[in-house]
């Protein structure tokens, strides 16, 4: 019986022994590596979270300079436009000289035609309007004056030219250099309300005056012509 009692005891100093044997206590080096570990494993997530970032910061570099990109083609393309621009406005311009150093050219050139012209012909026609003095209620309104189908004068007569005109005063209406040929002369006048129109070809000679004389008389417009070699008119 005390053999018994002695092999529980030694049970049960044994049996505390085994249980520690199976949970064992972690060594020194087991702590260490664990502390390595969970030490690595934050710094690889910093590294996750730092390259993620940097991603970030890299997709909005990328960005702005891409637009730095497209801004600087936009101003690239203005600028080469504005520069188009002002070169086509340069040669407008120098055309628009031209053409206006040619103008002036060609007008001084026709002038100088021209009175070479009259110098070598000296043919001058000149077309007159009177009034008959002897009727006192002969009002004349107005005169149109045509040479060769072009315009040439356009008159409007009030109380006091009409007076004038019934107390002798002639009316010039035209007085031009022209070209040694016929010319076709037409005069339309308005005589108290009534239209009246008289026309006549004339032939002018070189280095004379041909004169064209238009009257108004009893309501009629009677024509005359003569040439002098001077300038006045009778």
């Amino acid at each position: 019986m005390t053999r018994s009692w002695w092999a529980v005891l030694v049970v049960l100093a044994v049996a505390p022994g085994a249980v520690h044997a199976q949970d064992p206590v972690p060594t020194a080096q087991q702590q260490a590596y664990e502390t390595r570990r969970q030490q690595l494993l934050r710094e690889a997530e910093e590294t996750e979270q730092r390259l993620t970032e940097l991603r970030r910061q890299r997709v909005m570099l990328q960005a702005r300079v891409e637009a730095a990109i497209a801004e600087d083609l936009r101003q690239r393309s203005e600028a080469l436009m504005m520069s188009e621009e002002q070169t086509a406005l340069q040669s407008l311009d120098s055309i628009l000289v031209q053409s206006r150093d040619n103008l002036a050219e060609q007008r001084e050139r026709f002038q100088s035609l021209g009175s070479a012209v009259r110098r070598r012909t000296g043919a001058v026609l000149v077309v007159l309007l009177r009034a008959d003095s002897s009727s006192a209620e002969q009002a004349l309104a107005a005169a149109n004056l045509q040479i060769n189908g072009a315009g040439a004068a356009t008159r409007s007569y009030n109380a006091e030219m009409n007076n004038a005109l019934r107390l002798g005063a002639v009316d010039q209406l035209y007085r031009a250099d022209v070209l040694p040929t016929r010319h076709s002369v037409q005069v339309s006048v308005t005589v108290n309300g009534q239209p009246l129109s008289q026309s006549i070809d004339v032939d002018a000679q070189g280095e004379t005056v041909t004169y064209v004389q238009f009257a108004i008389r009893n309501g009629q417009l009677v024509s005359r012509t003569w040439t002098a070699r001077g300038t006045t008119p009778f």
